[in-house]
């Protein structure tokens, strides 16, 4: 069942807009800080993805053009057979999707947790790393929602 906190307040919700940019602009930093686990060449669609999301908290691009860059990150993820690399484009997709539906927020971090798990890395550092990023505004709207939901061991 979906979080009704994260529903913006244009459909009913209590998601404020700046909330919504600072849980984008989150979502993408986690993205981006295990990005080089990637690989030597970051696939440019993974790039673009973080261009449009950033666009689209200054009002430079649609929700639309985000949906559709969210696309083009998850199909690097299925053309992948590399576990990190699979789970740094499935960041970058939720983090853009976040312009969409913003409790796709939350997936950026787990996927960063799991890139950084496969490659051998401290999760705990990393979440550390998160949970030190979150704006005051949102910071309990995050941990609330992480720790309601039941997601997959990472």
């Amino acid at each position: 069942m979906r979080d009704k906190r994260f529903i913006a307040e244009h459909r009913g919700g209590p998601l404020k807009k700046e909330q919504h940019y600072q849980l984008i602009k989150w979502a993408c930093d986690c993205a981006e800080h295990v990005l080089h686990l990637f690989g030597e060449k970051i696939d440019e669609r993974l790039t673009n993805a973080l261009f449009v999301a950033k666009a689209w908290t200054q009002g430079k691009a649609s929700v639309g053009d985000a949906r559709k860059a969210s696309v083009g990150a998850h199909a690097v993820a299925r053309e992948s057979s590399n576990p990190i690399a699979i789970a740094v484009a499935r960041s970058v997709g939720h983090a853009v999707a976040t312009a969409h539906m913003a409790d796709h927020s939350l997936g950026p971090a787990w996927y960063a947790l799991k890139a950084v798990k496969s490659a051998g890395k401290s999760i705990d550092a990393e979440r550390k790393w998160q949970d030190e990023q979150l704006p005051s505004e949102i910071k309990e709207l995050v941990l609330t929602a992480r720790k309601n939901r039941r997601l997959k061991k990472i």
